[in-house]
């Protein structure tokens, strides 16, 4: 992975019993790059396992950074480690900011939905609304108050801006229903949430509607699929993707120097542009503006040939 730095833990606090927040401070400079609210940052644990984490801290004190880790007991060990294995001093790689999901510009109102600790990419956010004046609400929704990430944060810093749904359902067709002019409608959360969020967002104009992902598509199917072929626009050369392995497999073995991270299409560090042919997209990180130009490589295919901007 390109632009990795150093970082070590400068803190911890434990913000639910299941929710760790870390503290980062970079280990050779004096401040990390800059980063717009809703970005993510992907940490390199000490035996080479990536885990990307939104940042939640303002992104206006570049001097430390803040991530969340939600301890996951069906993962594979990552946030545990975090959890256990990780005290003050602890030290890790980092990549520089990633901004798949952010405010759009321009917009006139802002309506922000989030479910459990699909809060942490808007965390970053809030502090940028706050200070432009801007006109937003945030729809928060979990099991309980108890196992609610930065509620007293939240309830501080908000006010009736705040719309807490602990405990209960929020309808979001009936939320989501009027897209008024200049609205843009951000979502984050489990799966089920965000499947409802789309449904409801359906009808609103074409780049309104953002959401963030977690996880994109199982390791497992990551690099099975339609057998297709790539054309590289640099060389003219044709390459065969079989059925059992990924574009990005094909295009490392090939010599081509592809970034990737997550691999399972939820960051966008591996995308690469498509310059003819029918790409057929299993990522969950790219617009629809994006995907009319450009794929990730670690799960995305295609049918026939692509030719690749390469």
């Amino acid at each position: 992975m390109k632009l990795l730095m150093g970082v070590e833990v400068a803190a911890r606090r434990q913000v639910t019993p299941a929710v760790v927040a870390l503290t980062l401070r970079p280990t050779k400079r004096p401040a990390f790059p800059p980063f717009r609210g809703g970005a993510h940052a992907i940490l390199v644990l000490p035996d080479g396992r990536r885990r990307l984490y939104s940042l939640v801290s303002d992104p206006a004190r570049p001097e430390s950074w803040e991530v969340a880790v939600l301890r996951e007991p069906a993962g594979q060990g990552g946030s545990a480690w975090l959890h256990d294995a990780a005290p003050v001093g602890t030290r890790l790689l980092a990549s520089h900011p990633q901004q798949g999901f952010g405010l759009a510009e321009g917009a006139a109102r802002h309506l922000l939905v989030a479910g459990g600790i699909g809060i942490t990419p808007f965390l970053s956010m809030l502090p940028e609304l706050l200070r432009a004046g801007a006109n937003f609400e945030l729809h928060f929704c979990a099991r309980s108050a108890e196992s609610t990430p930065f509620l007293p944060e939240l309830r501080a810093a908000l006010g009736p801006r705040l719309r807490e749904w602990i405990g209960r359902r929020l309808d979001l067709p009936a939320l989501l229903a009027s897209p008024a002019p200049g609205t843009h409608a951000y979502c984050c959360g489990p799966a089920r949430m965000l499947e409802a969020f789309e449904s409801a967002t359906a009808h609103w104009p074409e780049g309104t509607a953002h959401r963030e992902h977690f996880a994109g598509l199982p390791r497992a199917e990551a690099s099975q699929g339609e057998a297709f072929e790539v054309e590289i626009a640099s060389s003219g050369a044709i390459l065969p993707v079989p059925a059992d392995r990924s574009l990005l497999e094909v295009l490392r073995e090939a010599g081509h120097a592809v970034d990737a991270a997550c691999e399972y299409g939820a960051c966008g560090s591996c995308v690469v542009g498509v310059e003819r042919g029918e790409p057929l997209h299993r990522d969950v990180c790219l617009s629809p503006a994006a995907r009319r130009q450009s794929l990730t490589a670690c799960v995305s295919r295609g049918r026939g040939r692509l030719r690749l901007a390469l």
